[in-house]
């Protein structure tokens, strides 16, 4: 990961001398050093709660194929059910 540090030109440091300047700078970095760590934070949360709901509807979609798939056989059961009793009549 690639940390960009706050720089500024040495006309800056000339005009307001290298104690000041050096504050500046760190202060930046400070700055900068809390956002990306809100960032980080808030990205990691985000994550979290698409995760969970990506979870949630994983579920609901297993859960409504498993029916499905259970109503299919149901109807091909009796569908085969039926067949073999017609048959059997007719040849009675």
């Amino acid at each position: 990961m690639c940390r960009s540090t706050a720089k500024l030109s040495r006309k800056f440091y000339e005009k307001f001398g290298d104690d000041v300047a050096n504050e500046l700078v760190d202060w930046f970095n400070m700055v900068d050093a809390t956002y990306r760590s809100d960032l980080r934070e808030l990205n990691e949360l985000n994550f979290a709660r698409f995760d969970a709901k990506l979870e949630q509807r994983l579920a609901q979609l297993e859960t409504r194929l498993t029916k499905r798939l259970f109503g299919f056989w149901v109807a091909q059961a009796a569908t085969t059910a039926a067949l073999v009793l017609g048959v059997v009549k007719l040849l009675h």
